[in-house]
């Protein structure tokens, strides 16, 4: 797959969120080897342009704050500007947060959806006049197999990526007309800077009687660094996905998201049929 990326002969323009570290990073390095024109962003612009660490004239590296549509709105005309198109969009930038709801502040739990999800609205927002006017475009939104099944322990962080999962799905049925579409993509465990410190949150404020989900967590942190999946994979395969001509709405990377991805439809199917009597049961009689 690595190598058919650096054999692309089409040059597309694409605009990369979190771009300075983990998947994103990985994906702007993977695509500036292929000699595709790459805009990315970060809030650390210093941050970025050593992360990547070349200059050339098919990289734009933008410093955008996510959470302000003054920002984004500039980023991506800059992006227009230099590369005379948009023709990937892929949000990956966001973070992790654990917690439970109870142990989570109101503003702990505002951040991580002003990052998660509203950061993603606003890309999405601001780059659809552009692909509107082409009648052109893939978006890509990073979600997580949290987003479709949860753990113990991060039901902020599953909400903002539920958030991802729920928003792609009408995305794509609104902006089909366009010639626009839409991927939402669902990783499981891979070997990122995902679990380091500077890239996760837990709640500042614990609650002790909490135990089962502290040692839950506990657990999970202790796999920063041994994670299965490789991420330099997981790039590849978005890239790839970005090229067919009938993208998958869904894109689960990950042996781990593969199954319980299929755990949770296992799940869904029998707790829906076991209520199938009474779900049906609601019309008004006469």
């Amino acid at each position: 797959m690595l190598k058919a990326i650096r054999n692309m002969k089409n040059i597309r323009t694409w605009f990369i969120t979190g771009a300075s570290k983990g998947l994103g990073l990985i994906l702007v390095k993977q695509l500036l080897e292929a000699g595709q024109n790459v805009a990315a962003t970060s809030r650390d612009l210093d941050a970025l342009i050593t992360a990547v660490g070349i200059t050339a004239p098919n990289f734009l590296p933008l410093q955008v704050d996510l959470g302000n549509e003054d920002s984004v709105g500039c980023a991506i005309h800059q992006a227009n500007l230099a590369f005379k198109s948009i023709d990937v969009v892929i949000n990956n930038a966001g973070y992790g947060i654990g917690g439970s709801i109870e142990e989570l502040s109101d503003r702990e739990t505002r951040n991580s959806f002003e990052i998660n999800v509203f950061g993603t609205l606003n890309v999405i927002r601001l780059v659809m006049p552009y692909m509107r006017s082409q009648m052109s475009g893939h978006i890509i939104n990073i979600s997580s197999i949290a987003g479709i099944t949860a753990m113990t322990g991060w039901s902020v962080y599953a909400a903002t990526k539920y958030s991802i999962v729920g928003l792609s799905e009408v995305l794509a049925q609104d902006v089909a007309e366009f010639g626009v579409k839409v991927t939402v993509v669902a990783p499981g465990a891979f070997r990122t800077n995902f679990l380091h410190p500077d890239s996760i949150n837990v709640a500042k404020h614990t609650i002790s009687e909490y135990t089962t989900m502290h040692r839950a967590q506990e657990m999970l942190l202790k796999n920063d660094g041994k994670q299965s999946g490789d991420p330099e994979k997981a790039a590849a395969a978005i890239i790839d996905t970005a090229h067919m001509e009938n993208p998958p709405l869904y894109l689960l990377l990950g042996e781990d998201a593969y199954n319980r991805a299929m755990a949770k439809l296992d799940k869904l199917k029998a707790d829906y049929l076991l209520n199938e009597e009474l779900s049906k049961a609601m019309a008004y009689n006469g």
